[in-house]
């Protein structure tokens, strides 16, 4: 079985590249698809379409062009790892969280046991929740599994 997984959240560590690593080490048949990851070039991913007279419109408008990749690539995986990180607050990977489960898209998040009060909709929602990487590798060889 061949499956499409979304990486979904926190761009400060290498998560997304453990998880990948891990799956090709189990010989899973996956392809892994995310967000741009470049901070600078995500905030400035509508900067092309001219100048505005404030922040709140220049991030508006790249908030939109963002979102063409990312509604797109969330609609076409089979499974979205919502990733939660300690330095900063994802308020986009929970809106990501929250898009997923309005399409009834089943997610798994991924963060650390000191923040699950402040996440428990999101956490009630998803399908597991795992703290290491090998977790979540653990859960797509099963699912993948003959």
């Amino acid at each position: 079985m061949a499956f499409t997984v979304y990486l979904s959240g926190e761009i400060h560590t290498n998560w997304r590249e453990e998880i990948k690593r891990g799956a090709a080490a189990k010989g899973l048949n996956i392809t892994f698809t995310s967000a741009v990851t470049d901070h600078d070039a995500s905030d400035a991913a509508g900067d092309h379409l001219g100048p505005e007279s404030s922040s709140f419109w220049r991030d508006h408008k790249s908030a939109k062009v963002n979102a063409i990749r990312t509604k797109t690539l969330i609609e076409q995986s089979d499974l979205v790892v919502v990733r939660f990180g300690d330095k900063y607050k994802q308020w986009n990977a929970a809106f990501d969280a929250g898009y997923c489960a309005a399409l009834g898209k089943p997610y798994v998040t991924l963060h650390a046991e000191d923040i699950i009060h402040p996440l428990k909709e999101v956490d009630a929602a998803a399908l597991a929740w795992a703290t290491t990487t090998e977790q979540v590798v653990d859960i797509l060889a099963y699912v993948l599994r003959d």
